[in-house]
C-alpha cells in the first residue's frame, strides 16, 4: 500500500497555495449563495462537516468514494481550491500529501482531528511476541511535525471508529464552525449536540450488544479496529499489521492457527476497499468463515449501509456473529 504520494513538487504546491491564499483574502471562502466552503480530507471528517454545518456549508471531500484514502495524490485543482476554504476538517498523519497542502494553504479555520483526541499505540501480543495492530499509515506520535513514523512506532489514526472518541471530534468541528461562521453559531452547537448524542446512542449499542459474547477475540486483514477492540474490552488480531492485501508469513500463520484454537476465533474479517483474497486463504486454511468488517474510510456501493452509523451497525452485527454474542 502506497501511503500519500505528492502528485506535485513542492514548490509548485507553495505557488498554488500562495496563490489560492490572495484570493481568500478576497473573501472567497463562501459560494455564491452564502455558503461557508469546508474542504474534508476523507470521509469521516466529511461526514462530520456535513451532519454538523448542514445548510449553511458546502463540503468538498478530497478523497473520492472508493478510493484507498492513504493513496491519496492531490491534483494541482484541489491544491488551488484548499486554500479557498473557511474551514478544513483533517486528521494529521494520515495522508502525507494533505499535511503538506495545509501547513502551507494560510487557512485559519483548521481542524486536526488526531489533536483532539490521544493517539495510541495499538499491539498484540501472539506467542510471546508483540505484534502491532497499526498498519502503515503514517502516524502522528508526540512530535506531529516529524516524519511518518514506522508500524511499531506510530499511532493508530482510527479514532473514528471509537463512538466516544469520534464524538469529541465532532465537538472540535462545531467549535471551529462556529469561531468561521459566527452568524450560525447557535445551529452548528444544536447540530453538534445531536451529532454527539447519536454517537452516544451507538456507542451504549455497541457496549450492550457485545456483552454477552463467548470470545474476546477477533481476526482481521486490516489492524483498523484497535479504538473499538479497546473501547469494547475485545482483542484485535491483524494478520499483518502492514498491508491488508498481503500475504502472511509460515510463521505468522502458525501462530494465527494456535491463536484462532486458543481464542475460538471463527471469522476472518476483510474491508470493502481491498481484494478478499487474503482473508479467503488464510480463512480455508484455517476453516474459518469470511465476513466483512468496514473500517469506513469511504462509503461506496458495496457498503454495508449508506453513512457511518449505517456501516457501524452492520459492523456490530458482524462482532456479534463473530464473537457469539447474544
Amino acid at each position: 500500500m502506497n501511503i500519500g504520494r505528492v502528485l506535485l513538487p513542492m514548490a509548485a504546491v507553495a505557488g498554488l497555495v500562495a496563490l489560492s491564499a490572495c484570493t481568500t483574502a478576497a473573501g472567497d471562502t463562501r459560494t455564491a449563495d452564502g455558503r461557508l466552503k469546508v474542504t474534508a480530507s476523507f470521509y469521516p471528517m466529511q461526514f462530520l462537516a456535513e451532519q454538523i454545518g448542514g445548510s449553511h456549508v458546502s463540503v468538498t471531500g478530497l478523497t473520492k468514494p472508493g478510493t484507498e484514502p492513504h493513496d491519496l495524490e492531490l491534483t494541482p485543482r484541489q491544491v488551488g481550491e484548499l486554500g479557498e476554504s473557511g474551514v478544513i476538517v483533517y486528521l494529521k498523519g494520515l495522508q502525507p500529501a494533505v499535511d503538506d497542502a495545509i501547513a502551507q494553504s494560510g487557512v485559519r479555520h483548521v481542524v486536526d482531528a488526531a489533536s483532539l483526541t490521544a493517539l495510541e499505540d495499538h499491539g498484540t501480543e501472539v506467542d510471546g511476541r508483540h505484534h502491532t495492530t497499526g498498519d502503515n499509515h503514517a502516524g502522528t506520535g508526540p512530535d506531529e511535525d516529524g516524519p511518518p513514523h514506522d508500524e511499531d512506532a506510530g499511532a493508530d489514526p482510527h479514532i473514528w471508529l471509537d463512538p466516544v472518541k469520534y464524538a469529541t471530534v465532532a465537538e472540535g468541528v462545531g467549535r471551529t464552525l462556529a469561531a468561521a461562521d459566527p452568524d450560525h453559531a447557535a445551529l452548528y452547537a444544536k447540530n453538534t449536540d445531536a451529532l454527539v448524542k447519536k454517537l452516544d446512542a451507538l456507542n451504549t449499542a455497541f457496549a450492550d450488544g457485545l456483552r454477552n459474547r463467548t470470545s474476546d477475540t477477533f481476526l482481521t486483514t486490516h489492524a483498523a479496529f484497535g479504538y473499538l477492540a479497546e473501547r469494547y474490552g475485545l482483542v484485535e488480531e491483524a494478520v499483518n499489521g502492514i498491508d491488508p492485501e498481503a500475504e502472511p508469513s509460515a510463521a505468522r500463520m502458525r501462530a494465527l492457527q494456535g491463536l484462532a484454537k486458543d481464542k475460538h476465533v471463527s471469522t476472518v474479517f476483510f474491508e470493502t476497499l481491498v481484494s478478499d483474497r487474503t482473508a479467503k486463504t488464510l480463512a480455508g486454511d484455517l476453516g474459518l468463515r469470511t465476513d466483512v468488517l468496514d473500517p469506513i474510510e469511504g462509503i461506496t456501493d458495496r457498503s454495508r449501509g449508506s453513512d457511518y452509523f449505517g456501516v457501524q451497525r452492520a459492523n456490530l452485527t458482524a462482532l456479534q456473529t463473530a464473537l457469539g454474542a447474544t
